[in-house]
């Protein structure tokens, strides 16, 4: 079966409708926060910021969330970051608070169903655009405009150049070192799960992340970019996987076509 194909078993999901809703609900409760007030920060235990709108955000989601399912919920901002439930769902409030912070827009709410260490359906909500992007391995992948208007995505063949996708906020020397041995690229700059969207909509090659990263932040965008086709895997080729007891996710690379040698 093809993606196209596919994508109607996505429309058909039982969550699909709901997880709409509820992201766009809680973009427009940190659109309140990003455009009417300066935040006020705090730091976590590891230095990482946090704000009012991770914690409005985090409500919300997990309210609606516990009102459709009965399903445990594994949040960046809850108390417990590990469960031994075979499904649960993990979600970013707000992903890239250090691009909410800097107002530079590119901040993204995600939420994903994990079962048996693997993301069976996500959603990433860009706040500030109002666009969608959902999708699940052999679900296909759906980008939901603001108008509501729907249109499947597909990672494209490679280009050249290749376009590669670096973090804006986290881009270190072995990130630099393994771009340039890429051969000739074209480089995009992005922040937040936004990057891996890219990838599924076709609109870049390549992303390395050889940085550290928590589950949380990949979830999501993993099955959207894997509903598009392309492919996250660790760098011994394996895709990577959720429900570690260490939430943080090793070395990766997404690919939209697995023939670019890396």
């Amino acid at each position: 079966m093809d993606i196209i194909d596919n994508n109607s078993k996505l429309r058909q999901n039982i969550y699909f409708t709901a997880l709409i809703d509820i992201v766009r609900e809680a973009g427009s409760l940190i659109l309140n926060s990003y455009n009417n007030q300066e935040p006020n920060i705090t730091y976590k235990t590891d230095q990482s910021p946090l704000t009012e709108a991770d914690l409005v955000s985090h409500k919300i989601i997990s309210d609606q969330l516990s009102s459709i399912s009965q399903i445990p919920i594994i949040s960046e901002e809850s108390e417990n970051t590990y469960t031994k439930s075979e499904i649960y769902w993990l979600i970013d409030p707000l992903d890239g608070t250090k691009e909410f912070i800097s107002k530079n827009g590119e901040f993204t709410v995600n939420i994903a169903l994990i079962e048996n260490y693997f993301p069976l359906i996500g959603i990433v909500f860009h706040p500030v655009s109002g666009i969608a992007y959902i999708g699940g391995k052999n679900l296909g992948a759906i980008k939901i405009e603001e108008t509501n208007e729907h249109k499947d995505i597909f990672v494209s063949s490679a280009h050249s150049p290749i376009r590669v996708v670096a973090s804006r906020s986290h881009l270190n020397e072995s990130t630099k070192n393994f771009i340039e041995k890429l051969g000739l690229v074209k480089t995009i700059h992005s922040g937040s799960s936004l990057k891996l969207c890219l990838v599924a909509e076709g609109l870049a090659d390549i992303y390395p992340r050889l940085a550290p990263t928590s589950e949380w932040d990949t979830a999501a965008a993993q099955a959207v970019v894997e509903g598009a086709g392309g492919s996250v895997l660790t760098l011994d080729g394996s895709r990577v996987r959720y429900q570690k007891e260490n939430i943080l996710n090793p070395d990766f690379i997404v690919r939209g076509d697995n023939k670019i040698n890396v």
